[in-house]
């Protein structure tokens, strides 16, 4: 597995892990931190896991917000928690990170989805993230 998608594996975790626990994306991390240098079995965080969440944390209320706002039929509440947190880092990706093309970071969420979710998700991951890159110059400043 290439180095890049490990760290959206491990990226994509903590977002979970921190939704699922009620915590900050900061905390979490820094737990997972803590974990990996006192625990030989723990794998590192990388940079890039670390760039993915730290970015993720810094837009959070904005990426929340267009996926409330163009997710159709569902509300953030009741988006499965596993898909919630696909589209968070896809979108923190997709819309603020500038050096990985669109189509591999939605290929990326789309087989994170296909990993850890339902049938019905990678579709839906797919068709939102897509969504996104359509309006991707309309939603960084907005």
């Amino acid at each position: 597995m290439a180095a890049r998608n490990k760290a959206r594996k491990r990226a994509f975790q903590i977002l979970f892990e921190a939704d699922q626990r009620g915590a900050s994306v900061q905390e979490v991390l820094a737990d997972w931190i803590r974990h990996s240098r006192s625990d030989d079995r723990q794998p590192p965080v990388g940079e890039f896991t670390m760039e993915l969440v730290e970015g993720y944390a810094e837009h959070a209320a904005r990426i929340d917000e267009l996926i409330a706002t163009h997710a159709v039929g569902w509300t953030l509440d009741r988006m499965p928690v596993v898909d919630r947190n696909i589209l968070r880092l896809g979108t923190y990706e997709l819309v603020w990170g500038d050096d990985t093309p669109d189509a591999v970071v939605i290929d990326e969420a789309v087989q994170l989805a296909k990993e850890f979710s339902t049938d019905d998700s990678p579709s839906f991951v797919n068709g939102l993230l897509g969504r996104f890159k359509e309006l991707k110059p309309t939603l960084r400043d907005a």
